[in-house]
């Protein structure tokens, strides 16, 4: 479970039931007038099952003992007639609330999702996938059962409860007093309860979420399992999960079995109590045999609303628990995107510019070592710009700056001479074209894949043009052509492939500043002197940052800086460089060819 999680578990794990439950209430209030037309209906339907002991009162009283049996067949009539009515009644309990429920169900996952899309890549380097998973259906399909029935019969139950109570009492307040004896001592075994299964449940659903994460990444890295033979230590490894996942589910099962126990034998105690004493009244005549029937009759009709205390609680916990993990999302703070600094005017010509950059991941320490000090470094508008360093040197942190998947800790970036904090995030992405190191690809067509990185109104023509700079023309032989699915993750296609779909993904629609985190890597030799003369001519209009491991990819630059430690060391041409600086021609020498810093610039993850 990732750190933030757990710290949220701890700091929120005391707030009341009721508090966090009604978090939710600006999703229900849309719905309420049917939620509370739902619950009326239910609460008639509860209580009309409490005028069946007063009609068997009237029956054993009246037509029985006068052996009436003409008022015996109309009582009878009477009683299949409130059973008929409560049938429907909780009938249409039920369909007055599965389309509102239902409804509140999908907002609250379109607002969770909309809400992931707006969080920073800091927030995703945090939390694991497979509990934002849990939380976004698991979760969620748990609030909705919540309100559709545990919540309902809360009310109804306590409305049952307090009319049964009532009834008792003005039928013979002393066998009543009999049945209420149990009510102190239960309410004292459902508050420790409540505690107890409140961080049984936590625990249970966070586990979940591992257990998810876990199921996950095995699904995606099946090649590597395989590959590896690793299908047995994997296999453990989610046994061992689960096994910690049913432990936690088995306490859970505990406390609910010892609440039940309690919450049915106190109230059983009561009524043989008050049978005992019932059956004495009867026998010396301070008592009817109907009003005793009713009497008995009422406190069974009870049954059901009290022993269904402790299910209603132990549901409601989840449910205040499912509430507070959707909240823990919800709640964290999306990018900022208000205007940040006042821009300095444009300035066409300028091209790209860092200036004093210094950079520290979010969860870093104060005191550790920045990714990124002091970074100064100048692209020309039109020019290319190779990006070269040994591994964990910060080219992949620094690329990442540009379009502000993370914000710089000190000193600016400017486009045309705008600071980029002073430019909505959604203008700055539009400027801003992105070829990241690993080619993500989504399950969708390859034409979708593509133009994800595209303008609104780019056609075929632009899609055509990007396939053919990125030498993707093998689009067109698959076998729907670029309306073929590529799958989950683009698993389909080559490593090479799914590079070229995202090579083309940055390129369509000439984009004004193009970032390209070493996007030949995964290329032949062949293909990428392709790719690279067609690119030439992209490059030809954009700004480009490339970071680059390899001669031929250094070699579409006009320019190349070396970064090494943090720090902008050396610019100059890849001639100079090799001439002048000996780290350069190290690592142009072949030894670190191919190697990328993303392990290592993501290890505070």
């Amino acid at each position: 479970m990732p750190t933030t999680t757990r710290a949220t578990t701890e700091t929120t794990g005391q707030l009341s039931v009721v508090r966090t439950l009604l978090r939710l209430w600006p999703y229900v209030r849309p719905v309420r007038a049917r939620w509370a037309g739902a619950a009326f209906v239910a609460v008639l339907a509860s209580c009309l099952a409490l005028v069946f002991p007063l009609v068997l009162k009237w029956i054993v009283d009246g037509p029985v003992t006068e052996r009436d049996p003409g008022g015996v067949w109309l009582g009878a009539g009477v009683l299949l007639a409130l059973g008929i009515a409560e049938a429907l009644l909780f009938g249409l309990r039920r369909w007055l609330v599965a389309r509102p429920l239902a409804g509140v169900e999908a907002a609250l996952r379109a607002d969770l999702y909309r809400h992931l899309q707006r969080l920073p890549v800091s927030f995703h380097d945090r939390w694991a996938s497979g509990q934002l998973l849990s939380r976004g259906t698991t979760d969620l399909m748990v609030l909705r059962m919540f309100l559709a029935f545990p919540l309902t019969f809360l009310i109804v139950n306590g409305v049952t409860i307090l009319a049964g109570l009532t009834v008792l009492i003005v039928q013979d307040w002393g066998l009543g007093l009999v049945l209420l004896a149990p009510v102190v001592p239960l309410i004292a075994f459902c508050y420790k309860f409540e505690g107890g299964y409140a961080h049984a449940s936590r625990r249970a659903q966070d586990q979940v979420g591992d257990l998810t994460t876990v199921v996950e990444e095995s699904v995606l890295g099946i090649r590597v399992i395989k590959g590896f033979g690793r299908h047995r230590s994997q296999a453990r490894a989610f046994r061992d999960l689960a096994r910690t996942v049913r432990g936690t589910e088995l306490l859970k099962a505990r406390l609910l079995a010892g609440i039940l126990t309690v919450i049915t034998l106190l109230p059983e105690v009561a009524l043989g109590a008050a049978l005992v004493i019932g059956t004495v009244q009867v026998s010396d005549g301070s008592l009817s045999a109907g009003t005793l029937v009713a009497f008995l009759s009422t406190a069974l009709a009870l049954r059901w609303p009290i022993e269904s205390i402790g299910f209603l609680l132990a549901m409601s916990q989840e449910a205040a628990t499912a509430t507070r993990r959707y909240f823990e999302v919800l709640d964290a703070d999306p990018e900022d995107q208000r205007v940040l600094a006042a821009s300095d005017g444009q300035h066409p010509g300028d091209g790209l510019r860092f200036e004093g950059v210094a950079f520290r991941y979010p969860d870093a320490a104060e005191d550790s070592v920045p990714t990124l000090a002091r970074v100064d470094l100048h692209i020309r508008s039109g020019e290319t710009m190779a990006l070269v360093g040994s591994t964990g040197s910060g080219k992949t942190t620094l690329t990442a700056l540009v379009p502000r998947l993370y914000d710089v800790t000190e000193g600016r970036i400017t486009l045309d001479g705008r600071d980029i904090t002073a430019m909505p995030r959604a203008e700055l992405r539009e400027l801003v074209s992105v070829a990241f190191e690993e080619p993500t690809l989504f399950s969708a067509s390859v034409a979708e894949n593509v133009l994800m990185g595209a303008p609104e109104d780019t056609g075929a023509a632009d899609l055509e043009q990007a396939l053919g700079v990125a030498q993707a023309e093998f689009a067109h032989r698959l076998p729907d052509g670029v309306g073929t699915e590529v799958g989950e993750q683009g698993l389909s296609l080559s490593g090479g492939q799914r590079q070229r779909l995202a090579l083309a993904r940055s390129v369509v629609g000439t984009p004004r500043f193009l970032i390209l985190d070493d996007p030949l890597s995964a290329l032949d030799v062949h293909t990428e002197a392709a790719v690279e003369a067609a690119l030439r001519r992209v490059l030809a209009d954009s700004t480009a940052l490339v970071v680059a491991h390899r001669p031929s990819t250094v070699l579409l630059a006009d320019r190349v800086a070396l970064l090494s430690q943090g720090r902008i060391t050396a610019v100059g041409t890849h001639h100079e460089l090799l001439r002048a600086n000996a780290e350069y021609r190290h690592l142009m020498s072949g030894e670190h060819t191919g190697e990328t810093d993303a392990e290592t610039e993501t290890e505070h993850v």
